[in-house]
């Protein structure tokens, strides 16, 4: 039987002229706003609070987020476009600290209430306040289920005892959306609070010193006897862990993206000083040996790139991704832990110089690998889905 095959397989394009737009437009805030003081505010370890209002005013916080929150609704590429352009300014941490918002206000939109959405979400995306996300603590990040910040009933308040540490935005925040303990030992003992700044208990270390994203700060919280009214709390009681897994695939995403833009800067420059640099009479891209490096590295670049658009097309339709998104995270951090180290190397000297691109992306892409579940617990989830 004669079998004809009319119908042929779209290119997939994830990026429209609408998202070309958006792209050039958070492009040029860069350009603007951050690239001729990032150096500077790399070395204050901090950028201005009045960024986040600049970023709000001209819509970068709202992309992705409800209209009638402040937001631009659109889809995922939107989002992916922007924190691309972002992390054009060469600094993972001023990415971080510009986006802790990202990881904090999501659970609010989807199982907060109306008027938690007006108080909590509203004022961040249009700049005026900063929301921090708390879980990891002392005793351990990855293993959320063990957590031990505890949070008692005592009439219309939680009363909450204990302390997060490595906490994004910590020491600016406004607002913490902050995982507890208000049940059982376990994932099924688990809730969400918003604890607000200067609420009577609540109390933040200075800020912490890092290997790299210096530009963000980052600090210890403090519990004691912290009183945080019940009308706080996202969602039902106890489903909070719920709220963290769905949370992290977003979070896995944005840390993949970083990665492969990190890579991406890293390559480039090397790109730039390979054509440029001389040794022995002629430019290190005279070399067989630079010239095959680089051709090899641009390749993982653009295959963990293209690999992590996919995921992230597939998790904009709704379909389940947990396994994928984990080896995507996996699969960026490695071509960048690879990417960033062959960098510094063809740099040579210069590369482990402050002052050069390539010693910063460096430094802060060691992070990339930890936060958001480190390589290990990636593994692990790949693991269990797979055999």
């Amino acid at each position: 039987m004669a079998l004809e095959f009319n119908e042929r397989a779209g290119c997939q394009e994830y990026f429209s002229k609408a998202h070309e737009m958006v792209r050039r437009s958070v492009r040029d805030f860069v350009k603007k706003e951050i690239l001729p003081n990032i150096d500077d505010w790399e070395e204050q370890g901090e950028f201005p609070l009045g960024l986040y209002a600049k970023a709000g005013e001209v819509g970068i916080l709202g992309i992705g987020y409800p209209e009638e929150l402040g937001g631009t609704p659109g889809d995922l590429f939107f989002k992916v476009a922007a924190s691309e352009e972002l992390m054009r300014s060469g600094s993972g941490g001023l990415v971080a600290g510009l986006g802790s918002l990202d990881i904090a206000i999501p659970p609010i939109i989807r199982h907060g209430t109306d008027e938690q959405k007006e108080r909590f979400v509203k004022p961040v995306l249009a700049g005026k306040k900063i929301a921090a996300l708390g879980i990891t603590e002392p005793s351990g990040g990855s293993d959320v289920a063990r957590l031990r910040t505890t949070a008692v009933r005592d009439g219309d308040v939680y009363v909450v005892n204990g302390s997060k540490t490595f906490i994004t935005s910590g020491c600016r925040a406004d607002q913490v959306t902050c995982a507890v303990r208000t049940g059982e030992e376990g994932a099924h003992g688990i809730s969400f609070l918003v604890v607000e700044k200067g609420t009577r208990g609540f109390s933040t270390s200075n800020k912490l010193r890092k290997m790299g994203w210096w530009a963000s700060d980052t600090a210890e919280l403090f519990f004691d006897d912290c009183r945080v009214p019940v009308v706080n709390r996202i969602g039902e009681e106890n489903q909070g862990f719920y709220i963290i897994m769905e949370n992290f695939q977003a979070e896995r995403l944005s840390l993949a993206i970083m990665a492969n833009m990190t890579a991406q800067l890293a390559l480039d420059e090397a790109l730039r000083y390979a054509r440029e640099r001389e040794a022995f009479g002629k430019p290190l891209t005279g070399f067989q040996v630079t010239r095959h490096k680089l051709a090899e590295l641009a390749t993982l670049v653009e295959i963990s790139r293209e690999y992590t658009y996919r995921v992230a097309a597939r998790m904009d339709a709704g379909i389940d991704q947990i396994k994928e998104v984990s080896m995507a995270k996996n699969f960026a951090c490695n071509v960048s832990n690879r990417m960033t180290y062959e960098a510094v190397q063809v740099f040579g000297g210069f590369g482990f110089m402050r002052g050069y691109l390539v010693e910063r992306l460096y430094r802060d892409n060691r992070v990339l690998s930890i936060g958001g579940g480190t390589t290990e617990i990636m593994n692990e989830i790949i693991s269990k889905l797979i055999l």
